[in-house]
């Protein structure tokens, strides 16, 4: 997973994005079905996020890494580069989030002992006093957007970062991202955007999120 975000940060985004424009993008199969994140995230919602929004997102980027491909001048490819970026960071979003969800009570929500929980009460002191700075943050986004827990390679350190629109995470090695979209809360929480940020924090996979963070660390001191 780390593999397809440390491509994102390339320098030359696009010109990874035509390098591989042979290959075809495929939306990403779900390890758990639609319905199993209620109440917290709905069935509906799940359904059309994943099978239309990501969707579209994997036809935009096989389209323009396809035109990128073929074309002739660099005005035609300065021209594509906003779609590459728009689709390639939603396809690249996406596939981050779903892994960062799991059914309450099959490991959502659940922050075991161990180096993630460690690292967060380092950085802010408790669990608690993270998810509430993040979904502060993440309420505050102004429009579209993500609002992240990152690993800094910097600072060493567990720092909380939003994203505009489909902007990838390119700053920080994202460890949670949580989807700000009105597609992704709006049929179930209307614009009520805090009782969705609360929510969500019982399906974060923070198994999922430990191993990303074990795997940032060991990259940051290799």
């Amino acid at each position: 997973m780390l593999a397809l975000v440390r491509a994102a940060a390339r320098p030359r985004l696009t010109a990874s994005f035509a390098r591989a424009a042979a290959s075809v993008h495929t939306l990403p199969a779900l390890a758990y079905a639609y319905d199993a994140l209620e109440p917290h995230i709905s069935a509906e919602i799940m359904t059309l996020h994943h099978t239309k929004h990501h969707q579209a997102y994997v036809a935009g980027l096989n389209a323009a890494e396809a035109a990128y491909a073929q074309a002739a001048t660099p005005r035609e490819r300065i021209r594509l580069q906003a779609a590459l970026k728009f689709n390639g960071g939603g396809h690249i979003n996406h596939t981050l989030f779903w892994k960062n969800l799991a059914p309450a009570g099959a490991g959502g929500g659940e922050l075991a002992d161990g180096p993630l929980k460690e690292a967060i009460v380092r950085d802010f002191g408790s669990v608690e006093e993270l998810k509430a700075r993040v979904n502060a943050a993440t309420a505050g986004v102004q429009g579209s957007g993500w609002g992240w827990v990152g690993y800094s390679a910097a600072t060493g350190k567990l720092e909380v970062v939003t994203t505009a629109n489909q902007d990838p995470l390119l700053s920080h090695v994202p460890i949670i991202g949580i989807d700000i979209w009105e597609h992704a809360f709006y049929l179930q929480y209307k614009n009520v955007k805090p009782d969705y940020l609360k929510a969500i924090w019982n399906v974060i996979n923070f198994k999922e999120a430990e191993e990303r963070f074990v795997e940032a660390t060991k990259q940051a001191s290799a």
